[in-house]
């Protein structure tokens, strides 16, 4: 029965199975709002060829996108929130604003990735300080963390690479030049930046633990 089953299962559906696994591998029990990501189906891509600018599609050349979706990103410096798009091709990660590629990140740069433990969906892209053409680590939020972050693991092959932190996330802003997001609970979602200079960011708790 097992067999029969197994052979009737679509590779469409078998996708979806396995990048669920790897989804619970990396959040669960770890990631408060990761529960309710159980249910909701994973989705190829969050933005369709009509919904990204043709410049930026052209500047990829023979780049094949894999994923898309809408993001925030948080400058390093002043925490300004500004609206990007991020593309996963099979080789990098890409900041898109309108049609200009604004960061490539080659997935071989990419050191590690960082989140917190709580409900908001900031995540941190740490890039080596080897890499000239980076300018430090990238600070984003996403309404769709899970997913994205799952896509990001198995694009960049860096499953062992994300990183759940409670309480604060350091990160490099530029060559020897550190910043420090703070999460703490809530009653909403509230990003902004602290007197201390850190970025504050309060995140509801949906689970206790």
């Amino acid at each position: 029965m097992v067999w029969s089953y197994c052979k009737k299962i679509s590779s469409e559906w078998k996708h979806q199975m396995e990048q669920k696994m790897i989804a619970s591998e990396i959040f669960k029990d770890k990631k408060d709002n990761y529960p309710q990501s159980v249910s909701k189906l994973f989705v190829g891509t969050r933005l369709n060829g009509e919904d990204i600018n043709p410049k930026a599609v052209q500047a990829l050349g023979t780049e094949k996108m894999k994923y898309a979706v809408p993001v925030t990103k948080y400058d390093r410096k002043g925490y300004k929130p500004r609206s990007r798009q991020l593309l996963l091709t099979a080789n990098s990660a890409i900041i898109v604003e309108e049609g200009k590629l604004k960061q490539c990140i080659d997935y071989a740069a990419l050191k590690d990735i960082s989140v917190s433990s709580l409900s908001d969906g900031l995540f941190v892209l740490h890039v080596s300080s080897e890499d000239n053409k980076q300018k430090g680590d990238v600070v984003l939020q996403c309404d769709h963390v899970i997913e994205t972050l799952t896509k990001i693991a198995i694009c960049a092959d860096k499953i062992n690479s994300i990183n759940i932190n409670q309480g604060s996330i350091k990160y490099t802003v530029g060559r020897g030049k550190e910043g420090i997001i703070d999460f703490t609970p809530g009653s909403e979602l509230l990003v902004a930046k602290a007197k201390n200079g850190h970025l504050s960011v309060t995140a509801p708790r949906l689970n206790s633990r």
